[in-house]
């Protein structure tokens, strides 16, 4: 390398930055190497620009069709390789050598879906593992990284879904979406039996999450939307269920979920039916890494009943 580095920047560099970087010069794109991570693009950039600055190289030439590593990034990548292997060996070996003696259950939950419909499948569960049992609630984007990883034995997730090197298996089980609407808008005060279009919001403010959060979906969605000729104004959609009904209940906006999340009562809030029902819908599915098949079938049989 042309430059020296610092003991202080090394010790700045944690194994993290190595390991992001040896998956962004594998794809050679940002943009594949943030999805294959469950991670946004704007962030990875960031751990990228860090790693180079400290190690005072230049690791990437940036072009229109991608990244070409440099001389020096080839260089850095071969010296970090076997720091990488170590790694992954190591984690290999507490895996299989420092278990505790009762083996736990890590199953996830998706908190896409309200999650009143998971309570008689977690009462099985529960049972089934004799109380050996830890449930995760998080994003399906973040429970399909957790399963990935090995963190957890598997989890049922929203679907669609980008869940790459994982065994997906969709279950019979779907939501249509609904419209949440402040009550203060009048079209949410017409008649139970006017079901509106999608296209009936045009131009409406909308709460909407950003396409990295979760691109399956966030592309699924798009074309629904475009199918309905529904062009809303895209406001961003807060993390936490609560605050976006609270924002929505001010008047803020609209927003669209699954029907299930209708059984939350919120005054200024009118769960309404949309024309597109049939179309735009949110579906139950299962992931976990290949080797896990079994336990995916059987938890296949536990899931939720078909909506009505």
């Amino acid at each position: 390398m042309t430059k020296s580095v610092s003991e202080s920047a090394l010790n700045a560099v944690d194994v993290r930055h190595f390991y992001y970087f040896s998956v962004v010069a594998e794809e050679n794109s940002l943009r594949r190497a943030a999805e294959r991570l469950f991670m946004a693009q704007p962030p990875l950039s960031r751990q990228i620009k860090q790693l180079e600055e400290r190690l005072g190289v230049t690791l990437f030439v940036r072009h229109s069709k991608g990244l070409t590593l440099t001389d020096e990034g080839a260089k850095v990548l071969a010296i970090i390789q076997p720091l990488l292997r170590m790694k992954e060996a190591t984690y290999k070996r507490l895996q299989e050598e420092i278990q505790p003696s009762v083996q736990i259950a890590r199953i996830g939950f998706t908190t896409a879906f309200e999650q009143g419909i998971f309570t008689d499948l977690e009462k099985r569960l529960t049972d089934v593992f004799s109380g050996r049992i830890h449930i995760q609630r998080e994003s399906s984007t973040r429970l399909a990284r957790d399963t990935r990883r090995g963190k957890l034995d598997a989890a049922f997730v929203a679907l669609p879904l980008d869940a790459p090197g994982l065994l997906v298996q969709e279950l019979p089980y779907a939501e249509p979406m609904l419209a949440a609407l402040p009550a203060i808008w009048q079209m949410a005060k017409g008649s139970a039996a006017e079901t509106p279009s999608l296209k009936n919001f045009n131009g409406r403010a909308l709460f909407w999450f950003r396409r990295e959060a979760n691109p399956a979906f966030f592309d699924y969605a798009k074309n629904r939307f475009a199918q309905a000729g529904f062009t809303p104004c895209f406001l961003e959609e807060p993390a936490e269920h609560d605050v976006l009904l609270a924002r929505i209940a001010a008047g803020e906006g609209m927003g669209l979920l699954p029907a299930s999340f209708a059984a939350i009562r919120r005054d200024g809030v009118v769960f309404t039916p949309l024309k597109e029902n049939e179309e735009f819908h949110l579906r139950l599915g299962l992931v976990a890494l290949p080797g896990k098949s079994p336990l995916v079938q059987t938890l296949g049989t536990m899931a939720p009943p078909i909506w009505t």
